[in-house]
């Protein structure tokens, strides 16, 4: 029911939820005949859908090079997570896991649901590695070398200083900006581009996930998972957990907008990433998730529901971004909607107000000057609500469109 409100609200969601469900489909159909590619495909969609269907945008060999680069750090993170591990047992894995990868028969038992099958089964994962190219078995390894060694620092030391914040993401994520612009210069498709900028863009999806995710890391059992900044969350309580407690939902949210506030400082690097994309499905694989990114800060922003349940983007809005993000026009266009949307939320008694005013002017800034905002259309900044007659008539519109393509598209049967 919830749904269908959705679609009555926004009908022009229906159409890029039809395409994408589609798509979903299709990409749930190519599965390889090879049991362990068979096993890596069909394991990506469980662990990570929207992820599988992004990857489907890359060309064969570097889809199967960054859908195992994915598999391998899913995996070590299964370890990491796994908070019924001991760090004694737990230390040693993290360390060694690089060379686990080049062993056909290693497993180990962690994890629950789909994430424990992945780990009892590593080996179809380590079968499939050791098929790829040696340029990017060289970028997983590696990659996978430094993520160990700094997920086994973090398992016995806590994130206190901004400082601190900024290198636990920079092992678990940033690692991973940098592994995939390795992925992408041994495909021949792309420049190396810069540490310092593949770092950004994983440092601004991590820090958006962490924020999100409060709620639910903090509630994890049998142990909490604390990965905001004590020196930013001491000015506002004096522990973590007590964020989200009603009482303190003025210094929640204003600890939230501080988090926020951190995470902008990103966007301008991740803005240079994008743009120094030659390749086109790179291009789309990359600016999807930043443009989800910055759309779920917006919604985050000034917002008490990260501290009591679950805040993430409508379906419908999730499905126009990945059918609409097919440029760099559209990505200052996406990046400068949802600042303005997040701008417009700040208010003047918040402790950081200046500060996040600032970043967001510098975005919108970059936006304008880019030239390109009369080029696309808006999918963010909603104009009136529709009423319900309206709606339905538009929707049994873009239903007889969709009937009739897939009509027009179905072989016939002589």
């Amino acid at each position: 029911m919830g749904s269908l409100r959705a679609i009555l609200k926004h009908p022009d969601d229906l159409y890029p939820m039809v395409k994408l469900k589609l798509a979903v489909r299709n990409a749930e159909k190519q599965i390889p005949p090879e049991p362990h590619w068979g096993f890596c495909y069909t394991m990506l969609h469980k662990v990570s859908r929207s992820f599988a269907l992004v990857i489907q945008q890359l060309d064969t060999d570097l889809r199967d090079a960054v859908r195992i680069f994915y598999l391998v750090l899913r995996a070590l993170d299964t370890v990491e997570d796994d908070t019924s591990i001991s760090a004694e047992v737990k230390v040693p894995i993290l360390k060694a896991f690089h060379r686990h990868i080049y062993d056909r028969e290693w497993h180990f038992a962690c994890g629950t649901k789909d994430y424990k099958v992945l780990m009892d089964e590593f080996h179809h994962v380590s079968t499939a590695f050791l098929e790829l190219g040696s340029g990017y078995q060289e970028a997983i390894e590696d990659i996978t070398m430094r993520m160990g060694a700094g997920m086994a620092k973090f398992i016995c030391k806590e994130v206190e200083t901004v400082d601190d914040y900024d290198e636990y993401c920079h092992y678990v994520a940033g690692l991973v900006g940098l592994g995939l612009s390795k992925l992408f210069h041994a495909s021949g498709k792309e420049d190396l581009a810069s540490d310092s900028l593949s770092n950004s863009m994983g440092l601004f999806l991590q820090k958006t996930n962490i924020i999100r995710d409060y709620l639910e890391d903090i509630n994890e059992i049998p142990k909490s998972r604390m990965f905001w900044p004590r020196q930013i969350w001491s000015k506002y309580v004096n522990k973590l957990e007590d964020l989200k407690y009603e009482e303190n939902s003025v210094k929640a949210v204003q600890c939230l907008n501080d988090m926020v506030t951190n995470a902008l400082m990103h966007v301008e690097d991740c803005i240079k990433y994008m743009s120094a994309l030659g390749d086109p499905a790179i291009f789309r694989f990359c600016a999807i998730p930043q443009v989800m990114a910055i759309g779920t800060l917006a919604l985050c922003y000034n917002n008490i529901q990260v501290f009591r349940g679950v805040v993430k983007m409508r379906r419908g809005l999730t499905a126009k971004v990945i059918d609409r993000t097919k440029s760099m026009a559209d990505v200052y266009g996406a990046f400068y909607d949802f600042s303005r949307m997040l701008k417009s939320k700040v208010e003047d008694s918040d402790p950081n107000a200046r500060k996040t005013k600032d970043r967001l002017e510098a975005i919108l800034k970059i936006c304008r000057e880019s030239g390109t905002l009369n080029q696309r259309k808006s999918y963010i900044i909603q104009s009136k609500p529709q009423n319900y007659a309206t709606s339905i008539v538009i929707i049994f519109i873009i239903i007889a469109i969709l009937l009739a393509y897939l009509s027009a598209t179905r072989p016939t049967h002589m």
